[in-house]
């Protein structure tokens, strides 16, 4: 059984359904990009399969618990971190996570090395005395994200988990989820879609509740086709357009700018993206003179910008 199973789950507040239907499971080893707008009820999700919030209908099980039914068990196989990482304010560092080692049932010895290895993995040694409400935005998501490790738990859901790190500390989060991943299966809740390549193996997109992809990111970049930009010197692209939409592969050619006989050529690939060489050849064999040609490097931000407004 997967670590992680969502089976037909649906969240209605009155007239509003913020998850309408959503099922998946995540074995172990898998990271699983869970991505969509704001307000497309990611967090809803999240917290249906964590036990925080109950469903409409549908269940959701962990380890085989179901997250409602039986969620005690469930949540001894869960780490999460919430959006906004709450803590209790007044605490330091240190005395919270323990606090939450005792109450996952670990003993002083367990809580003591487990803590010691958090602290460095995590980087909290020079938070470890300070008071919570101190710390910057960085440094409380770096105890969320501890709180959600003390107790090793076989499945993770984070939420937004590199919100308020700078550059390095992304870096670092992403490293820590690579190397905890195999042992795990973990759920990322996220809008930032560079986080879904460094770290995801799976990408689920949802839209107003509904999911609307479940692949690999690499499957979802080799679905995408690349536009080719051909800036030609040439007073009338019209020829050059009819030549470029004879080619295989090209969908349609746009003319994206004319400015003192230099017209700008976007050319929209069809099932099979043409290549840029390919192009250039035809221009050449027909003696039209080509100022600059490249083709654009698609990326899941287009990917995902698609597939959100087309549905």
């Amino acid at each position: 059984m997967a670590l992680v199973e969502a089976c037909d789950l649906v969240k209605r507040f009155g007239a509003l359904t913020a998850v309408d239907g959503i099922s998946f499971s995540v074995e172990r080893g898998e990271v699983v990009g869970f991505l969509g707008p704001n307000g497309a009820g990611k967090s809803t999700a999240m917290k249906i399969i964590s036990g925080f919030l109950p469903p409409t209908s549908g269940r959701a099980f962990v380890d085989g618990h179901d997250s409602h039914a039986d969620p005690i068990a469930a949540r001894r196989q869960l780490g999460y971190l919430p959006e906004g990482a709450p803590a209790y304010a007044d605490m330091s560092v240190g005395a919270f996570l323990n606090f939450v080692a005792r109450m996952h049932g670990l003993s002083r010895a367990a809580a003591d090395a487990r803590l010691a290895e958090l602290v460095e993995r995590v980087h909290l040694a020079e938070a470890w005395n300070q008071r919570i409400d101190q710390l910057s935005k960085g440094f409380k998501r770096r105890v969320g994200i501890a709180q959600a490790l003390v107790h090793d738990p076989d499945v993770l859901i984070l939420d937004e988990p590199t919100d308020g790190l700078d550059p390095n500390q992304k870096h670092e989060m992403r490293a820590l989820i690579r190397a905890i991943a195999p042992r795990k299966a973990i759920i990322i809740s996220t809008h930032i879609l560079e986080e879904v390549e460094a770290v995801c193996s799976r990408a689920i997109i949802i839209a107003k509740g509904r999911m609307l992809v479940d692949a690999t990111p690499a499957v979802l970049l080799a679905g995408a086709q690349a536009a080719v930009e051909i800036t030609i010197a040439a007073p009338d692209p019209e020829p050059a357009i009819a030549l470029l939409t004879r080619e295989p592969g090209v969908a349609r050619v746009a003319i994206a700018s004319r400015l003192d006989g230099v017209t700008r050529l976007i050319v929209h690939a069809g099932e099979v993206t043409p290549s840029s060489a390919a192009l250039a050849g035809a221009l050449g064999r027909a003696n039209i003179a080509i100022a600059e040609i490249y083709q654009e490097r698609v990326s899941l931000d287009d990917v995902f910008r698609r597939i959100t407004t087309e549905h």
